[in-house]
């Protein structure tokens, strides 16, 4: 069984697709067509730009969608998984692999996506933090007694949990966590406080985003290519824009890898 697993934000760095754009003529048109959708030279920021200018969750996530979607793309046949997941973004572009959602629809869905998270981050100063060699439990508890905006917002194995929240409860809770024994609680380079509860507005427009995409997706499947051996593409599209529908819940709740790895491996498709 090959399954594909896309990165979330965070997976960005200077000069991502540059290779792609120069050597791949269909990965080319693509990003044109997605300056095009975007209404600004995201391929600019993407070869030439700054970490600061990556680090813009407006500019960040539309990046990783295309660098993840066209090196699939690039792959040609050799890209027939039997499953795809993602990491919080990396569901649409996992969708859009998959051909669940088109291109289009899926870049467009990341933009307004990434929009309403940037106004979401500019409404309150926040950010998040790695917290290594801490049980989870503890890492729940600590976060509960701080008088501000703090929670868990990924397990990402065990061990290792990254919580997210206001400047200020960041910075109370990272104390507090090396106090009780953390090796480390390393605050990252993200615009905001994601998978928290201060992605509550956002929530609620991607929410409404996503309904229109839902229904064409339903409607009239067209998948980009055939993707799995093991399941038909009209099936794979009714799953994957079920998730859609029910994940965009997830910019407010904490996300699990080591869940989502644990249900990959144990699902009979």
């Amino acid at each position: 069984m090959k399954a594909y697993v896309f990165p979330g934000q965070g997976a960005q760095f200077v000069g991502m697709g540059k290779d792609l754009y120069d050597n791949n003529p269909e990965a080319k048109e693509l990003f044109e067509k997605a300056n095009d959708i975007l209404g600004f030279r995201i391929t600019d920021l993407m070869f030439e730009g700054t970490e600061e200018d990556l680090k813009q969750t407006k500019v960040t996530q539309p990046a990783i969608f295309l660098h993840s979607v066209l090196l699939a793309r690039s792959l040609g046949d050799g890209f027939r998984p039997d499953m795809v997941a993602g990491h919080s973004l990396g569901e649409f572009s996992a969708l859009v692999a998959a051909g669940a959602l088109s291109f289009e629809e899926g870049l467009k869905l990341v933009a307004k996506r990434a929009l309403a998270m940037q106004k979401a981050c500019e409404a309150r100063p926040s950010t998040m933090a790695a917290v290594l060699a801490l049980p989870d439990g503890k890492v729940e508890e600590i976060c509960a007694g701080i008088d501000d905006i703090v929670a868990p917002a990924n397990y990402n194995c065990p061990g290792q949990v990254v919580i997210s929240g206001t400047e200020e409860g960041i910075d109370s809770a990272c104390a507090k966590l090396i106090e009780a024994g953390a090796k480390r609680a390393l605050k990252l380079k993200v615009g905001g406080a994601f998978h928290s509860p201060l992605m509550q507005p956002a929530q609620e427009e991607l929410a409404e985003a996503c309904a229109p995409s839902i229904r064409m997706s339903t409607a009239s499947p067209t998948p980009i290519r055939p993707r799995s051996r093991r399941i038909s593409s009209g099936s794979l599209r009714r799953r994957c824009a079920g998730l859609t529908m029910c994940r965009q819940w997830l910019l407010t709740a904490p996300t699990s890898s080591s869940s989502l790895a644990r249900e990959m491996c144990s699902r009979v498709w």
